[in-house]
């Protein structure tokens, strides 16, 4: 099963005086909405957008792990722990807060940021703490969250171009650029079958088996990028 999600179906946040704009998939925040709380071990999927100079002040989590992927721009990470990292296009970063962790990110660049904060739910809670960037991931090595017992795939295709979506039994898929179509088996809307996406769009799918991403058309050497998250039932 395939259910589509549009972006403009998304909640709107921010602070557009302090310069962030703020795209919820999920209830999320003053944003409740109790038939769409999470997906799989995804509890959030936010695209954030920071004015130069925009950013969060320090703030707390506690049993979460925090996946950033930065879209355009670059992100400046601060924790307690006193690591300091900027975080560009390409690189993962990970953030177990795990029984508390306290972080903060701002656009300290001078072009505008924009980033996709996405949440997971950890398997066990409490642990130690841990941080990580992996530099420019590649499409063809997933990574992988073991905490949540979740893998993050990353698909960068040309125009016309053909990729697996992983056979699992959750699988959430965010376009992050271009435009792309699921193909199915059954080729049938809404059944496992046909759908098309575009920038902001996600699809969440229910036991997917035999689903490929077909990028649209585009300029440049990728026409889509797209993250999906293969997660256990």
């Amino acid at each position: 099963m395939i259910l589509v999600r549009y972006a403009a179906e998304r909640y709107a946040g921010g602070d557009a005086a302090a310069g962030i704009e703020s795209l919820h998939a999920f209830s999320f925040g003053h944003f409740y909405d109790p038939d769409n709380l999470r997906f799989g071990a995804l509890l959030a999927c936010n695209e954030e957008r920071l004015a130069p100079g925009a950013g969060f002040g320090e703030h707390p989590h506690r049993h979460t792990e925090i996946v950033t992927w930065v879209v355009e721009g670059e992100l400046t990470h601060r924790d307690a722990a006193g690591q300091s990292t900027v975080v560009r296009p390409g690189d993962v970063q990970r953030l177990s807060s795990a029984g508390g962790v306290r972080h903060a990110e701002r656009n300290e660049g001078t072009a505008p940021l924009v980033f996709l904060q996405m949440w997971l739910a950890p398997l066990e809670p409490g642990g130690e703490p841990a941080y990580e960037v992996v530099r420019g991931i590649a499409d063809a090595t997933p990574y992988a969250l073991p905490r949540a017992g979740a893998l993050l795939h990353v698909r960068r295709l040309r125009s016309g171009e053909r990729s697996a979506v992983p056979d699992a039994p959750s699988v959430y898929a965010h376009v992050v650029r271009g435009a792309v179509r699921l193909d199915g088996p059954d080729r049938t809307a809404g059944a496992g079958g046909t759908a098309e996406l575009g920038p902001g769009d996600s699809a969440r799918i229910t036991g997917a088996r035999g689903l490929e991403l077909v990028a649209g058309s585009g300029a440049g050497d990728t026409a889509a990028e797209v993250l999906l998250w293969e997660m256990p039932a």
